[in-house]
């Protein structure tokens, strides 16, 4: 069996505390699973972008993301904030 294990990775961006996002929570399998269904419950948006999650897996648990990301990693937070807009809720809510 060949099959590719599922990763999540997860991040979060305080703007007057840090200058970049950070990464809050990696993993594979039950774990990824386990990320996913916690934003879920949090409704929090997901982005599935399976090229993006390689590169952020490879980063630690409160790693900030290289300036290298910044770009692609700010069109994920546009999708975010594009997503709350659209249901009405914010993060957390």
């Amino acid at each position: 069996m060949n099959e590719k294990r599922k990763k999540a990775v997860a991040l979060s961006y305080e703007k007057n505390v840090a200058d970049a996002p950070k990464v809050t929570a990696s993993g594979k399998g039950v774990l990824a699973e386990e990320i996913l269904d916690r934003a879920r419950e949090h409704h929090i948006p997901i982005l599935e972008d399976p090229s993006l999650v390689e590169v952020l897996a490879e980063l630690k648990v409160n790693e900030t993301i290289p300036e290298e990301l910044f770009q692609v990693v700010s069109e994920v937070f546009a999708f975010i904030y594009h997503a709350d807009k659209q249901t009405g809720e914010g993060i957390g809510k």
